[in-house]
């Protein structure tokens, strides 16, 4: 098997702060290659004494490698979400073997939304949603219609737009999980 295809891959994630909170929501489909492996992953969860919501796509070991990293780097900066994201965004780019990794997060704490990637971004939305993964860019358009046309709040936003996502997109799945913070 070619090494592109054989990774095991996380898929959809999606974000949106509203009135003060954020929620962060992701599904549970786990493939390989064609093959589905995993219905009930958890892509999302909560860090740092349940202070940071994270949610990755992409390689799934990859992410949880880019997850323990990101915490270690909270418990270095005492929470500081964004100093956290840079360090592990500098890190991620430099690092011989962290530069390898595919994968992608958002993370999440009272105050702030970012998107963190391996070419060292670290993105601020700036309507206050993101949406990462291969069904990100379903999600996004939806929860940003959503936002924009009804009174949901940030948390059912950031499911309806993974459920619309999951009915589009193959490699995204209905089993949802929400964090909100």
């Amino acid at each position: 098997m070619e090494n592109n295809t054989s990774k095991m891959l996380g898929t959809t994630i999606c974000a949106i702060r509203k009135n003060g909170k954020t929620a962060i929501a992701g599904d549970g489909q786990v493939t390989l290659s064609n093959t589905i492996m995993k219905g009930n992953a958890k892509k999302v969860r909560r860090i740092y004494n349940d202070k940071v919501v994270i949610g990755f796509a992409g390689s799934v070991a990859d992410a949880f490698s880019l997850s323990e990293r990101f915490e270690e780097m909270l418990n270095k900066f005492s929470g500081n979400l964004m100093r956290s994201a840079v360090e592990l965004a500098q890190l991620w780019r430099t690092d011989k073997i962290l530069r390898q990794l595919q994968a992608m997060m958002i993370v999440a704490d009272s105050e702030l939304l970012l998107i963190i990637s391996g070419n060292g971004d670290v993105i601020e939305p700036q309507d206050e949603i993101c949406a990462i993964g291969s069904g990100g860019n379903f999600a996004y358009a939806a929860a940003k219609a959503l936002n924009e046309n009804t009174e949901f709040t940030s948390k059912e936003i950031a499911y309806k737009a993974l459920k619309i996502a999951s009915e589009i997109c193959i490699y995204t799945n209905s089993n949802i999980i929400v964090e909100e913070i």
